[in-house]
C-alpha cells in the first residue's frame, strides 16, 4: 500500500507545480518549452523504469503475476509506450475541440490541466473494472481483444471523416443543463452575468474533452491490459502517459498536418494487441516483440509522412 501511496503522492506534487509553480500566468506555451517539458515528462516515465525494477525486485508490492523484476520493467515500458502512441490520436481530437470552440492559446494549457485531473481519476476507475473483469471472467481477454480489432477497423474507416464538437450530443446536452456566454473572460470555467451563474466556452471544452477522453480510455485501457493485469504496473503507465499528454499537445500542436500516416501506426498497434489478447491462451508474445511492433509502427508512420506527402 505504501508503493501506491507514494506514487500517486508523487503525481500529486507535479500536478501542484505544473499549475501553480510553472503555469500560474496564462501564456501562450513556445513550442520550445513545450518540448523541454515533453522530454521532461518521457524522461521522468523511462526513469520511473528503475523504480519499478527496485520495487519489483526487491517485493515491495503485491505482485499476482509472479513476474520477475525485469519482466515487471519490460511490460511497464511497453504499456507505457502503447499509452503514448494512443495519446497522439487524443491529442488530434483536441486540436479539433479547442480551434472549435476559438479557445486562445494561452488558455489552453488550463483547459488542458483540469481535463488531465478528470482524466486521472476516471482512467483509474476504468483500470479498476478492468482488471476486475478479466480476473473474474476469463473469456473477457477475448471480447476486449474483439473490440480493439473493431477499433482498429473503425479508425481506418473514419480517417476522412470530419470531427465537428458542436454538432456532437455532449455539447448539445451540455447547453440544455445550464447557462452559456459565448464570450471568453480569461481562464474562468464560470462567470455571474446578470445575477445568473453562466457557463463559458473553456467549460465547455473541457466538458467535451472529458468525455472524449472516456472514449479514447475505451480503447487504451484494453490495449494495456492486452501486455499486463498487474493493477500497478498498468495504473503506473497509464497515468504517465496521461501526466505528458498536455505538453505533448503543446509539442504537435502546430505539426499535426505533418503526421498524416501516423494514424495507421496506430491501427496497426491496436490490431496487434487485439490479436495478442485473443491469442493469449494459445500463444506468448515475448516483450521485446511487443516493444519491437510499437516502435516500428510508429517509426514507419513516422517516414511515410516526411517523405510521403498526401495531396
Amino acid at each position: 500500500m505504501i508503493i501506491w501511496i507514494s506514487f500517486i503522492a508523487l503525481v500529486s506534487v507535479f500536478l501542484f507545480l505544473d499549475l501553480f509553480v510553472f503555469n500560474r500566468e496564462a501564456h501562450v506555451i513556445s513550442t520550445k518549452e513545450a518540448s523541454k517539458f515533453t522530454a521532461l515528462w518521457v524522461g521522468i516515465a523511462l526513469a520511473f523504469t528503475g523504480a519499478i525494477y527496485l520495487i519489483y525486485d526487491g517485493n515491495y508490492i503485491n505482485n499476482p503475476d509472479q513476474l520477475t523484476a525485469v519482466d515487471a520493467s519490460l511490460k511497464y515500458v511497453t504499456g507505457y509506450l502503447i499509452e503514448l502512441s494512443l495519446s497522439i490520436d487524443n491529442i488530434f481530437v483536441i486540436a479539433v475541440i479547442l480551434k472549435s470552440f476559438s479557445i486562445d492559446q494561452k488558455y489552453q494549457h488550463r483547459i488542458l490541466f483540469w481535463g488531465i485531473v478528470g482524466a486521472l481519476v476516471f482512467r483509474a476507475l476504468m483500470i479498476l473494472f478492468g482488471i476486475a473483469l478479466i480476473n473474474e471472467i476469463s473469456w473477457m481477454t477475448y471480447i476486449f481483444g474483439a473490440f480493439l480489432l473493431y477499433t482498429a477497423f473503425k479508425m481506418i474507416r473514419s480517417n476522412e471523416e470530419e470531427f465537428d464538437p458542436k454538432t456532437s450530443k455532449i455539447y448539445k446536452i451540455s447547453r440544455k443543463l445550464f447557462p452559456v456566454t459565448d464570450r471568453i473572460e480569461g481562464q474562468q470555467l464560470f462567470i455571474k452575468k446578470m445575477g445568473k451563474r453562466m457557463a463559458t466556452p473553456l467549460f465547455l471544452a473541457l466538458v467535451v474533452i472529458e468525455l472524449t477522453d472516456i472514449l479514447f480510455a475505451l480503447d487504451s485501457i484494453p490495449a494495456i491490459l492486452a501486455i499486463t493485469s498487474d493493477p500497478f504496473l498498468v495504473f503506473s503507465s497509464n497515468i504517465l502517459a496521461i501526466m505528458g499528454l498536455r505538453s505533448m499537445y503543446f509539442f504537435l500542436a502546430n505539426l499535426l498536418d505533418q503526421f498524416k500516416y501516423i494514424h495507421y501506426s496506430l491501427v496497426a498497434i491496436l490490431a496487434f494487441v487485439g490479436f495478442k489478447m485473443i491469442l493469449v491462451n494459445y500463444v506468448h508474445f515475448p516483450e521485446w516483440i511487443s516493444l519491437t511492433v510499437i516502435l516500428l509502427s510508429l517509426l514507419l508512420g513516422g517516414i511515410f509522412s516526411k517523405y510521403y506527402k498526401t495531396t
